[in-house]
């Protein structure tokens, strides 16, 4: 590692740690997983350690664009790995608790219901969209950073932006009144009352579980109020003895089924106008390794 002359490794490390966490945010956005996220920013740190910072003008703006540049190097890599996944893929719930700084940096921003309506962009529009609408930073240092023309970034910008606002709810979401559905559904679940489950769930509503083939999740989505209940209740009835939670994942409120200490499932929900359109379920071990445990929930 090269270290610039009068300038130690501690003071550039200290210097890096002042935007870790908004790095780790933007690498998450990309690459919708928080192991991937944190190799990409350890990265990003051998890069910066390695350049001439006399001539860097903006050290976050120039640190982000390291980062997000190579998460979209990431997010390519994970292509092959991507088609032979076993059902839907689903993002990987990042636990924020952990890091207050990366609990400010996450908040309101990186919901599951975002993470999956960023998973349907091309890498670029994906890419473009975190450099443009989160980070505001200009076209031009856009375009140098992923190595387009102004005027095709532009472009991903704009088919990126359209994409985003068509997928979010019609009416503005109040945070308490959805952490309050989430109570009453993660109670009518626990209670096995179907009937109010159904209830509350919107007509159009979606499921979509992630497995990855190690545990049971439908390989594709289910769509309707009766069948996402029958199949939830399907899913509790062979594992009776959860222990349900709720807990703040991606900057809200997700309930957790746990089997004995460890967590089996991540349930986010998705509302509009009261009732709850989206349900994504995260089961697959290998996506639950920030998630508390039981006990330290519980203690």
């Amino acid at each position: 590692m090269r270290v610039e002359a009068g300038v130690t490794e501690e003071e550039l490390a200290r210097e890096f740690d002042q935007h870790r966490a908004v790095l780790v945010g933007a690498a998450y956005r990309v690459v919708g997983s928080v192991t991937d996220a944190e190799d990409v920013v350890q990265e990003t740190w051998l890069r910066w350690a390695g350049v001439d910072h006399e001539e860097v003008r903006d050290t976050r703006a120039y640190l982000i664009r390291i980062t997000t540049r190579l998460a979209l190097n990431r997010l390519r890599q994970q292509k092959a790995r991507r088609e032979e996944y076993v059902g839907p893929w689903l993002p990987e719930p990042i636990n924020s608790d952990d890091d207050p700084a990366v609990a400010v940096e996450l908040a309101d921003s990186v919901s599951m219901a975002m993470l999956v309506v960023l998973e349907t962009l091309s890498p670029l529009e994906r890419a473009t969209f975190v450099l443009r609408e989160v980070f505001d930073l200009p076209y031009d240092e856009i375009a140098d950073t992923l190595g387009r023309s102004e005027a095709a970034v532009r472009q991903l910008a704009h088919r990126a932006r359209g994409h985003v606002h068509a997928r979010q709810p019609r009416h503005q979401v109040d945070k308490e009144r959805h952490n309050e559905l989430t109570m009453r559904f993660m109670a009518a679940a626990g209670s096995g009352d179907f009937d109010q489950v159904v209830s509350l769930l919107a007509p159009d509503a979606v499921l979509i579980s992630d497995g990855g083939g190690k545990k049971k999740a439908a390989l594709r989505p289910i769509h309707g109020p009766d069948k996402i209940a029958r199949w939830m209740f399907a899913v509790i009835a062979e594992n009776p003895n959860f222990q349900i939670r709720i807990a703040p994942l991606n900057g809200e409120n997700a309930f957790i089924a746990y089997y004995d200490d460890a967590p089996d499932t991540v349930a986010f929900l998705e509302s509009d106008d009261g009732l709850i359109t989206g349900l994504y379920l995260i089961r697959n071990p290998d996506k639950l390794t920030t998630v508390p445990a039981l006990h330290e929930l519980d203690s």
